[in-house]
């Protein structure tokens, strides 16, 4: 049996995120649909995690296991031939049979875009949240060192999140500005349903002077998720790398 693990992007402005599910289209769908069709055989993806619908990926990692003796190649080239033009196969590699791409993992990388311009950029919409005005980007960074390190991220948990334990630990949040737009990169071991999202929320309020950046210590110690900021749009958020 072959364990063949992908690495895989995707614009997921068009799907219900990345988990099969019965009211949507799934990134998840598409590729086992794809799969099925190479391979002439029902294939299971098991997937790094989960993306919500609207939010994107450049590197999510997957595994699935098959007797079929087809080049590696086949499962690159030849299954991109068969998926719609905003999903591709980046790299396809076979690794050992105990390899799973959730349960290996040992950090995740992720990064929120905002479009901070006076004026809405048609050719940005889908892949930034549009803010008008400046943000205090020095302010946003002070707040977000308070986030660095192992806290009990309960105040910054998405309705519906199933997760055991709501401790998690992030190893680093980098602020950047490029032009117009601004980049919040947040690489931990993992995270919880929303919780990049409305990390990036709560830093906004803080950029924008309705929040003080010293309150994210008691803001994590409440663990209320009302005394955060709001959830940031999906379609800023995009998955950079899964790390093993």
């Amino acid at each position: 049996m072959r364990n063949i693990k992908l690495i895989i992007e995707y614009d997921g402005t068009n799907y219900a995120g990345w988990q099969l599910q019965p009211n949507g289209v799934t990134i998840q769908q598409v590729l086992e649909e794809a799969l099925a069709t190479l391979l002439h055989e029902p294939v299971r993806l098991h997937g790094s995690g989960r993306t919500d619908a609207g939010v994107h990926a450049r590197g999510m990692v997957a595994c699935f296991t098959t007797e079929k003796t087809i080049p590696l190649r086949a499962f690159s080239d030849g299954l991109n031939t068969l998926l719609p033009q905003d999903v591709v196969v980046r790299q396809a590699t076979e690794v050992t049979t105990d390899f799973h791409p959730r349960y290996a993992a040992t950090g995740k990388l992720y990064r929120y875009t905002i479009h901070a311009g006076g004026r809405r950029s048609p050719l940005s919409r889908l892949y930034s949240w549009h803010l008008r005005g400046e943000l205090d980007l020095d302010v946003m960074r002070r707040a977000a060192a308070c986030l660095v390190g192992e806290h009990d991220f309960a105040a910054l948990r998405g309705a519906g999140c199933a997760a055991r334990t709501t401790v998690r630990r992030v190893d680093g949040v980098v602020i950047e500005k490029h032009g117009e737009l601004v980049t919040i990169d947040v690489r931990g071991s993992g995270f919880l349903r929303h919780m990049v999202r409305n990390m990036v929320g709560t830093l906004v309020e803080v950029g924008q002077g309705r929040r003080a950046a010293d309150s994210i210590p008691d803001l994590l110690a409440a663990g209320e998720r009302s005394k955060a900021g709001i959830t940031a749009p999906a379609c800023g958020l995009c998955l950079v790398e899964v790390y093993y």
